[in-house]
């Protein structure tokens, strides 16, 4: 889910009823209660940040967004994702 957080926020910075939304349309089924404890643990690592914006529609909402580290990490699990996907296809063709 880290990944798939990640990859979502590498387009846009995002509200976490938006990154729900973007995972339930890839059939990802994921409820605030786990990827608030995600977000922070992302951003207590350095790779999220987020910044305040007003609501027309309530209280202030914090979007979401990658932080320089954050892109170099998420580059590395693309990486590691395309070697795995690689080792598969590898042992279903033998």
């Amino acid at each position: 889910m880290e990944y798939c957080t990640l990859l979502i926020l590498q387009k846009r910075r995002a509200y976490v009823s938006d990154i729900i939304q973007s995972l339930k349309e890839a059939k990802l089924i994921v409820v605030e209660g786990t990827l608030y404890p995600l977000l922070s643990r992302l951003k207590n690592s350095g790779l999220l940040t987020y910044v305040w914006e007003e609501s027309t529609q309530g209280p202030p909402r914090k979007y979401y967004e990658l932080t320089p580290e954050g892109t170099v990490f998420l580059n590395e699990l693309d990486n590691a994702w395309k070697e795995l996907n690689q080792v598969i296809d590898h042992i279903k063709e033998q």
